[in-house]
Order: structure tokens, then C-alpha cells, then sequence
């Protein structure tokens, strides 16, 4: 009965939808104000029906439902409760329905937080959003449903969830992808809301920036974790594969980064809004293209969920549509945009557009790469494969420049710059820069590379002249308390993204130079060097968990003589689908990560054994953290908190719409 119910509230929740999306634009096009009004409530209403229908299946989950054929396919009896209900978003359709939640979510929180917002801007947003509700919610219930029942045949136990998906990761990481691709559908429907009132201007860009900076926050930490996943759950090692669907969530990241930007300079300078606009359009029109990635079986990957062409037609087709409608409305509003602004080639506008420019450029490399294997099948010209050595070089050409605008980019002023006057400043910040480089590479390691050096050398390079800019800053007043107080969260989530890049980049050069990798057998008892360290084979375990069993290698670490870690290396068997994983073994600091993979027994009672040394490879998740961290310094600012009655009655809050206001 349960699930029966939430395929009705879903059914009813499309209902609801629909209406959103037909009466507050039709509202905003007749200067209709009673039905403006209607589209909070919609938005609420579809919220609480799509919530509905997420919570029975969770119940059908947790109470072994083997009725329905999702549960049947993606857990089992013996799950854990916590990852029975990740198993709710561990198969496609269930994954569907996660999205559905967190598009409804999404809407009733704009709903909420938008009424300083002028009705005709309000309802034709939170119309946009429901058409977008409206596709998806369709495909779930007509091609995606996971309320397909059994009965009257049913198994009396599930095939389980996937052995990979059962991580603490799988927990956290879905769900945090997810809310950064819907998060990006508001800026878009925000974007063409603006493109439909024709008012491109900076209030605009005021509005939209939290939404887009959380959407950004949720999926630099998604993709940061989901690295985080791949390395530890694996046992191969890799923080990233290049795997098209790892790149389905980079392309629109990178637009993303390329938007908050964007909408930066818009909302102070009052240029670039042809551009932000158009940015706003690619930021989600790319996350309909992970989807369709991930979806449609179109590519193989270790991460797809699907192959029925049916569903990737279906999901092609409403990609068409939103990309298509919403450039052919860029195209008839954006060419009568007209930028307030004025500045001249050496200042940070010009450094900002470059930026731009190169995260656009990594984004159709990524979009290439993955994409071109399939188009050139189709055409029938055979099989490529486009892997890790494209991608690692095509992003060196572009890390030098973008790395290096980076770091200057916050010693510019608005307008325009004398070079003079920064010349003394570049030059100190560069020889600072090459002899941090040059002294902790050539004191720590034998042998640099020059792409290691300068990989690292732009990453000090990046953090120098960034320390340099608020020395400057905080020096200029009469304390340096003082200057610390008068920097805004804005300023300071500037240095956080900047620090945290840095700390990206240092890391992924330092790891893919000086890993080292070595494949051993050994009999307990045995011992291996690896990189100043003992590796003592001390025995093999037996583990008993919630719904698997198997054994674990006990390796005792020794540096100098001392036990540094006890690592247990895993080789579980799972009980359903007697399928084998590995569990890799890590001790992790700032500095190194020791890493330990069991493989298989051999014929002579030894065991395979895969060891790493992998340098400062926590400096990449934790550089993404503080990435993140700075998008939440945004959220935090007061601008963006509330709204002074003043700019309200600027806002259009008033009883009556002007119709110079709605006309399209």
C-alpha cells in the first residue's frame, strides 16, 4: 500500500508542477497578480508530494519490500539500515527520484527566499523551474518509475546493493553531486527570467550569485569526495580516471567557476552580462549532459546506471529543448544588452574574462574527450579511446596561464592599472616564488622534473601573491586589526579559492612526481622497504561484518626502527551475490599516505600484496574543502541575507505590477 501511495503523490506532485509552470508565466505575461501569487503555494505543494513519494520508497527499503522490483534489485535483508536507505539512490531509478526531490527542494526554497523579488521576476523563476520539474518528474513516472511492483511473483530476498556502493561515501556522495546539478538549474531559470523581463542588469546578478555560489559549494565538495572515494574504496590508488562520468560533473563545475566570476564583476562593474547570462545557460545545459551521460548507456563507464535507449532519448529530447528554447531566447534578448561598465585591457575585468575564457576552453576539452569516442563510432569510422594522457596534457597548456592570472588577478584594481606600479610588486611576489620552489623541491627530493617544478612553482606562485595582497590590504590602515576588519567575506572567500587551488595543484604535481608503487608477494613473516619504510607481513585475519565475510592482511609499518601504523588490507566476500571487494588499508598525514591493497593467494601460500607511498596527496581533498569553504563565506555575507526596505521598494514589492514590468 505504501508504495502505491508514493507513485500517487509523485503523480500528484506532477499535477502541481504543471500548474506551476503554466500559471505564473501566463500570470507574468497578462499582468496577472492573483496568479503570480499561486506559484509559491505550487511550489510548496509539489515539494511536499515529491518528499512524499521520496519517503515510501525509503520505508519500502527499510522494510524489506521485495515487492517492488527496485528494492528487489538493489538491497537485501541483511544491508545495513543506513545503506538500505542509500540503496534508494544506488540504482536508476531510484537516483531519478533523488533528483526529482532535490528539484522540488530546490523550488521551494527559491519560493521561500525570493519574496523581496518582484512578482513578475518571481513567478516567471519559479515557472522555469517548474517546466523543469515538470520533464523530469515525466521521465520518472513513465520511463524511470521505482514503484514498478512484483506482485503477485516476488523474491523473498533482495540481490543486494552493489559491493562498491557500499561506502561511507556512497552515503554523502550522490546526494552532494545532485544538489550541486539541480542547485544550477535555479541560476538558469533565474537567467531566463531575466532574458523574459529583458532587465539584464546588476540586480539581476545580486539575486542569482547565492544560488549559484551554493550550487558550486555542493559540487566542488561532491567531486572533492567522490575523488576521496575512488582513491580509498578502490585499491588501485588513482584519486581520478578521467571516467566519463567523473567528467559529467566536472564540465559543469568548471562553467560553474567560470559563473560566480562572472556574476562577481556583473554585479559590481555592470559588465559582462551577455556573457553571464550565457554562462548561466551552459552551467545547468551541462549538467543535462552529465545526465544524459550517466543515463542514456550511451558510453561505458564504470559509474552508468543504464543502457535502455529509450530513457537516453527521452532525456536527449528535454536537452534539446531547455538547451535550444533557452539559446534561441539568448539569441533575440542579448545582442540589446548594453554593458554600464568601462575599463581598459590591464585591469582585473581583463584578468577575470581571461579566466573565463581558459575554464570555458577546459570545459570543451573535457566535453571532447569524452564525447568524440562515441560520435566517431557512430559515424562509423570504429572504436577510439581517449584516456589519462590527453586530458593531463591538454590541462598543462592551460594550467601556466590561468594559474598565473590567478595570481595576479587580486593585486589589479578595477578599471584599469598602470603597469609601473605593479611591476615592483610581480617581480617581488616571482623571486619569492621561485626560492620557496626551488629550496623545499631541491632539499626534499633527488631528482625535479622541470613540469614539477613549474607545476609547483605556479602553486606557490598562486599562495605568494596572495598572502602579498592582504599584507598590502591590512598594512595601509593604522593596525593591522584594523585593516583585518574592514576585509569582507567576499575578499576573504577570494583568498580561501585562491589558497585552496593552490593547494590542489601542489598536491596533484608533488603525488603524480614522487608516488611510488610496488607489487610484492610475501608469506607472513616477511618484510619490504618501500621509500624509508619497513612493511612487516605480520599474518592474515578472519573478518565477519554486517553482511559479509572474508579475510585481512595485517602489515606493521616500521620507520627508523619504530611501528608507525598497523594497517588492515581487506578482501571481503559479500553474502547475497558472493561478490569480492577490497577494502584498501591507509595511514594518512599532511605528508604522506602509507597504502596497502590485499590481492589474492597464491599457489605457494603467498599473498599478493600492493603497497604505495603516496606524498602530500591529502593536500588535494583538503584544498577542495577550502575551496568550499569560501563559497560558504559568500552565503554568510550580509548582502545576501536580506534585503533593506529600500531596495525592496526598488525590487518591485508593491501591491500592483507595472506592465512596463511584464512585457515580453
Amino acid at each position: 500500500m505504501i508504495p502505491e501511495l508514493g507513485y500517487i503523490s509523485l503523480t500528484i506532485a506532477l499535477g502541481l508542477s504543471i500548474l506551476l509552470c503554466i500559471y505564473p508565466l501566463w500570470g507574468a505575461y497578462t499582468n496577472n497578480l492573483r496568479l503570480m501569487r499561486a506559484a509559491p503555494a505550487l511550489a510548496l505543494g509539489q515539494c511536499v508530494f515529491v518528499f512524499l513519494s521520496y519517503a515510501a520508497l525509503v520505508y519500502a527499503s527499510l522494510t524489506d519490500d521485495f515487492t517492488l522490483v527496485y528494492v528487489a534489485s538493489n538491497s537485501s535483508s541483511s544491508l545495513p539500515w543506513y545503506y538500505k536507505i542509500t540503496s534508494t539512490w544506488g540504482g536508476h531509478e531510484g537516483a531519478m527520484l533523488l533528483w526529482v526531490v532535490m528539484q522540488a527542494g530546490w523550488t521551494a526554497l527559491v519560493s521561500i527566499s525570493s519574496k523581496s523579488l518582484p512578482w513578475p521576476l518571481r513567478a516567471r523563476v519559479l515557472g522555469v523551474l517548474g517546466f523543469l520539474g515538470v520533464g523530469f518528474m515525466v521521465y520518472t513516472l513513465l520511463m524511470s518509475s521505482p514503484f514498478e511492483s512484483l506482485l503477485p511473483y516476488y523474491p523473498v530476498e533482495g540481490h543486494d546493493l552493489n559491493p562498491l556502493l557500499q561506502d561511507p561515501g556512497m552515503i554523502i556522495h550522490p546526494p552532494l553531486l545532485y544538489m550541486g546539478y539541480v542547485g544550477l538549474s535555479v541560476t538558469f531559470s533565474f537567467a531566463i527570467a531575466a532574458l523574459l523581463t529583458g532587465k539584464l542588469d546588476n540586480t539581476w546578478a545580486k539575486w542569482s550569485r547565492p544560488w549559484t555560489i551554493a550550487a558550486w559549494l555542493f559540487l566542488t565538495l561532491g567531486i572533492a569526495l567522490g575523488s576521496w572515494w575512488a582513491y580509498s574504496e578502490l585499491g588501485w590508488g588513482g584519486w581520478w580516471f578521467w571516467d566519463p562520468v567523473e567528467n559529467a560533473s566536472l564540465m559543469p563545475w568548471l562553467i560553474a567557476t567560470a559563473l560566480l566570476h562572472s556574476l562577481a564583476v556583473t554585479e559590481k562593474r555592470g559588465v559582462f552580462k551577455s556573457w553571464t547570462v550565457l554562462l548561466a545557460i551552459a552551467g545547468f545545459s551541462f549538467s543535462l549532459l552529465g545526465t544524459f551521460i550517466v543515463r542514456s548507456g550511451v558510453l561505458v563507464s564504470v559509474h552508468a546506471f543504464t543502457t535502455d535507449p529509450g530513457r537516453g532519448m527521452f532525456i536527449l529530447g528535454f536537452l534539446a529543448i531547455v538547451v535550444g528554447g533557452s539559446l534561441a531566447l539568448y539569441a533575440m534578448r542579448a545582442s540589446k544588452v548594453n554593458s554600464a561598465g568601462r575599463y581598459r585591457l590591464f585591469s582585473r575585468e581583463v584578468a577575470l574574462w581571461c579566466n573565463n575564457i581558459l575554464l570555458c576552453v577546459a570545459t570543451l576539452i573535457v566535453m571532447l574527450g569524452t564525447l568524440l569516442p562515441l560520435v566517431h563510432k557512430e559515424l562509423g569510422m570504429g572504436s577510439i579511446s581517449i584516456g589519462e594522457p590527453f586530458f593531463n596534457e591538454m590541462f598543462s597548456y592551460l594550467l601556466v596561464p590561468f594559474a598565473f592570472i590567478l595570481g595576479i588577478a587580486p593585486l589589479l584594481r578595477w578599471k584599469q592599472n598602470k603597469f609601473n606600479a605593479l611591476q615592483s610588486k610581480l617581480a617581488l611576489v616571482a623571486i619569492i616564488s621561485i626560492v620557496i620552489t626551488g629550496a623545499w623541491l631541491y632539499s626534499s627530493y633527488d631528482f625535479v622534473a622541470p613540469i614539477t617544478f613549474m607545476a609547483v612553482l605556479l602553486a606557490v606562485w598562486v599562495f605568494v601573491s596572495t598572502l602579498f595582497d592582504i599584507v598590502e590590504k591590512t598594512t595601509k590602515q593604522t593596525s593591522i586589526t584594523l585593516g583585518l576588519k574592514q576585509l569582507t567575506n567576499s575578499y576573504w572567500a577570494m583568498v580561501s579559492g585562491h589558497i585552496g587551488f593552490a593547494c590542489v595543484v601542489m598536491s596533484v604535481a608533488l603525488t603524480s612526481a614522487y608516488s611510488v608503487e610496488r607489487d610484492v608477494r610475501m608469506h607472513p613473516g616477511e618484510q619490504v622497504q618501500l621509500n624509508g619504510y619497513e612493511y612487516h607481513f605480520d599474518g592474515i585475519k578472519e573478518i565477519i561484518g554486517a553482511n559479509y565475510t572474508g579475510h585481512a592482511a595485517v602489515v606493521s609499518v616500521h620507520s627508523e626502527g619504530e611501528k608507525v601504523a598497523e594497517l588492515h588490507a581487506e578482501k571481503r566476500r559479500y553474502n547475497v551475490g558472493m561478490q569480492f571487494m577490497t577494502e584498501a588499508a591507509i595511514d594518512a598525514s599532511l605528508a604522506r599516505d602509507l597504502y596497502v591493497a590485499l590481492g589474492e593467494q597464491l599457489n605457494d601460500g603467498a599473498w599478493a600484496l600492493r603497497i604505495y607511498h603516496k606524498p602530500y596527496i591529502r593536500w588535494m581533498w583538503l584544498g577542495g574543502l577550502i575551496m568550499a569553504f569560501a563559497g560558504l563565506l559568500i552565503l554568510l555575507d550580509k548582502r545576501y541575507r536580506g534585503t533593506s526596505s529600500a531596495e525592496q521598494r526598488q525590487s518591485g514589492k508593491i501591491k500592483t505590477v507595472p506592465s512596463a514590468e511584464v512585457q515580453l
